[in-house]
């Protein structure tokens, strides 16, 4: 048998339903990657025996099925990870703060729920950067992920990116076949960029937010993180869907993402955005990018030269934006309700104590922030100003697509670096995510695929915008790059057999 936990979600799939292994055979077999990859803290917390009784429940209702007793889901028999920030009931959810400590939910996160309606069984939470504010998942309150790739000669620990750090260390370390994340400025696609794995953010409103903690409201959405295109589409599948408890969920059919794949690139007019073409970009980052581009002209798309003048404000109009909804959404934890609470003298005082306690340096940076953009006498100059700029980044994207069907550009301005070399520096660590913030603006569809290496043997990226709501089109261009790219490098702490 080959090595379970080294299958795609593909692979996996059909080998379920030709009966050459088990469900639990699978689960198995990662939850021994797992263990054997624990030096990454991937995970904050392990549910091995949820994902047993899962997997033997699936196994149940294939027999079932091969009787005339209904069909499998589309994720059926499939374990997969769960970033720490999605409710799941009856097993602690921190969104690795020490705020939520103790906190276990008595509901599930609508997107968590539609993956057990689809088959999948989940093997543990995984680590991020306190409620999802950074990009190296380094601000956890557990400690940082490591990354499972190492540079050429060198053994220093890397970062995985974040914040979906844990969920892309997993994946990339094969300990689970898929993982959730979430996207606000970056945060699927970005570690997934340094981690070689495939990264889909969704349009806003195509995955519900019920249930997963607020960090940006208005630019917050989940997705899945995976080794192929075709396992992000897949599980997009199942994630995705309307949910009237959630009032930003768009009402629209969930399109069958798998059969896009199919389609092909020929007649697809891609765009070549100018100004993600910054000063200081490395050689090999831009070589890639017109290596990019070679392959999907090779493939029958016209490439298109656009404009989106408006990109250079894209990075401070998000760290206006997102701090000032952080600010407003984590007022919510004060000590009374959940998680944490340290006691003092008066209600203030125990409010402020457990603030203080419970949040780390980086939540307390963005809500101070947040704060003071959203005050009396500086809402207008900041905030106000902001949110124009937002509707001027949004018009370029719209202008742009008028010309185009799809934009590519580089995933990420580097490929990963080490544990601690930007963490004094919260500019330079606000810089990771130059590429992607753009589309979290504007609430855009776009995907993350490995598409190289750079001189020292670490992933590169490259990312894919389309328009709202047509991750048809999105999945088409990614399945290209992804073939001609035919990237099959491998990290350095890839989990072993676990059967």
């Amino acid at each position: 048998m080959s090595e379970l936990n080294c299958l795609t979600m593909a692979q996996a799939r059909d080998g379920l339903a030709k009966g050459d292994f088990t469900s639990v055979e699978l689960t198995q077999a990662h939850i021994a990657a797992l263990e054997a990859s624990r030096e990454l803290n991937a995970f904050v917390t392990e549910t091995p025996e949820q994902a047993l009784e899962a997997a033997k429940a699936s196994d149940a209702r294939r027999v079932s099925s091969n009787s005339g007793g209904g069909e499998a889901g589309s994720m059926e028999g499939l374990p997969i990870a769960i970033k720490d920030l999605f409710c799941t009931e009856g097993v602690l959810t921190t969104a690795s703060s020490h705020i939520l400590d103790g906190f276990t939910p008595q509901y599930e996160s609508t997107v968590t729920a539609n993956l057990w309606r689809a088959g999948a069984g989940m093997l543990g939470k995984t680590n991020l950067d306190e409620f999802a504010m950074g990009s190296a998942t380094v601000t956890s309150y557990y400690g940082p992920t490591v990354n499972p790739w190492r540079r050429s000669g060198d053994d220093k620990k890397l970062v995985p990116g974040g914040s979906s750090g844990g969920s892309a260390a997993a994946v990339a370390a094969r300990a689970a076949l898929g993982a959730t994340g979430t996207d606000t400025g970056g945060s699927i696609r970005q570690p997934a960029s340094f981690c070689g794995i495939v990264g889909i953010k969704p349009t806003y409103g195509r995955c519900s937010r019920w249930g997963i903690v607020a960090f940006a409201s208005s630019l917050d959405q989940a997705g899945p993180m995976t080794r192929t295109v075709r396992d992000g589409a897949i599980m997009l599948g199942a994630m995705a869907g309307h949910d009237a408890r959630d009032s930003t969920s768009a009402d629209r059919e969930v399109p069958d993402f798998e059969a896009a794949l199919e389609k092909g690139v020929k007649g697809l007019k891609v765009g070549i955005p100018e100004e993600y073409q910054m000063k200081g970009m490395s050689p090999e980052l831009l070589a890639l990018w017109d290596q990019g581009k070679a392959w999907l002209t090779a493939a029958g798309a016209e490439m298109v030269p656009v404009s989106l003048p408006h990109t250079k404000y894209a990075l401070p109009t998000y760290y206006i934006v997102a701090p000032a909804e952080a600010s407003s959404n984590l007022a919510r934890y004060d000590g009374v309700r959940y998680g944490l609470r340290e006691e003092g003298e008066t209600l203030q005082e125990m409010y402020e104590n457990t603030r203080g306690e419970g949040f780390g340096a980086e939540v307390t940076r963005r809500v101070l922030i947040g704060t003071y953009v959203l005050s009396a006498g500086y809402y207008d100059a900041y905030y106000l100003k902001a949110q124009k700029l937002r509707t001027l980044i949004s018009r370029d994207f719209r202008e742009a697509f008028d010309k185009v069907d799809v934009l590519l550009t580089p995933t990420a301005p580097s490929p990963a670096f080490a544990i601690g070399e930007k963490m004094d520096d919260p500019i330079a660590m606000y810089l990771n995510d130059v590429f992607t913030v753009p589309a979290s603006l504007a609430g855009l569809p776009a995907a993350s695929i490995p598409a190289g290496l750079s001189g020292d043997g670490l992933p590169l990226g490259l990312q894919l915008i389309t328009h709202p709501f047509d991750e048809e089109t999105m999945f088409r261009a990614a399945r290209a790059v992804e073939d001609a790219a035919a990237f099959n490098a491998e990290p350095t702490l890839m989990a072993g057999d676990g059967s």
